[in-house]
């Protein structure tokens, strides 16, 4: 057992199977507060509360809802190349270490918001993203998943143009222009899910698939990432992680982003992040 949460308007709520979306304040008669970041920190009570829906009315449906980013990130780690056909489709090296750099944290936006294109090299990446509950540092990869508060979905809009700009690249500015960053729907916790480190993503651009795979592909593996990045530095509740985008992407194609386009992206049992470009 576990919980699925999401930001609805600036509000913790918590979410069933069918979508439906319960506000974890008025549903606990205040005794929960409505702040995500408050409420995040305290997994006993997500989880007690998630055990109650099947009692509860619920508030609305996600569908249409002002959906926010389920979390406010501390740092946001990403990790490049970690699936081997977009190793391949990129023509570079498999990488021996995590290829870490980062998505200033500006760049974050809801699972709904517009991308809006700044150049003619804007490029897509669907993307699981970890989200650390319990910090650490020189966490054993055995242990890795003990410190997960949940997995939620992401989209790593690139400026290729940007990244390739200087020798050796900027990830960092590339990845970071302002709502190059959508995340979400719901955060869901590691003990819903069957197998949280086998999941199929998936991402089309005005509905023709462009990524589909699975997460069980990565190279370095979630809890490989986290115990790498904790060697270096101590995690904190609330640093997430990009953990890296299979192939299909369009900058191998030549194929960019154009206003107009919109982005589905999928990761199973999180949701659907839908982007339109400006």
């Amino acid at each position: 057992m576990g919980f699925r949460f999401a930001n609805v308007a600036g509000r913790s709520s918590l979410v069933d199977d069918a979508g439906d979306y319960y506000d974890l304040e008025r549903m606990t008669d205040g005794a929960v507060s409505s702040d995500p970041d408050v409420v995040l920190a305290d997994l006993d009570v997500l989880t007690a509360a998630q055990g109650r829906l099947d009692d509860m009315t619920p508030f609305g449906t996600l569908d249409g809802a002002d959906i926010r980013p389920p979390v406010t990130p501390r740092n946001v780690f990403a990790v490049g190349l970690n699936y081997a056909d977009h190793v391949a489709e990129s023509k570079m090296d498999v990488p021996t270490t995590p290829l870490v750099f980062t998505k200033f944290p500006s760049c974050i936006v809801g699972p709904n918001a517009d991308v809006e294109l700044r150049s003619e090299h804007a490029d897509y990446e669907v993307e699981l993203v970890v989200v650390i509950g319990r910090g650490g540092r020189d966490i054993d990869a055995a242990d890795a998943w003990d410190h997960v508060l949940g997995l939620t979905a992401g989209q790593d809009i690139s400026d290729r143009a940007l990244q390739f700009a200087a020798k050796p690249p900027h990830f960092d500015l590339g990845k970071s222009r302002d709502t190059y960053g959508p995340l979400g729907p719901t955060l869901v916790s590691p003990g819903m899910f069957a197998d949280p480190t086998d999941l199929a993503l998936t991402c089309a651009i005005n509905g023709e698939v462009r990524q589909n795979s699975r997460t069980s592909n990565m190279i370095f593996s979630v809890a490989d990432q986290i115990a790498y990045l904790s060697s270096i530095m101590t995690l904190a509740p609330g640093d997430i992680i990009f953990t890296g985008t299979p192939d299909g992407v369009g900058g191998p194609n030549g194929i960019f982003l154009q206003p107009g386009d919109v982005i589905t992206s999928e990761v199973e049992g999180i949701g659907t992040l839908t982007n339109r470009c400006i």
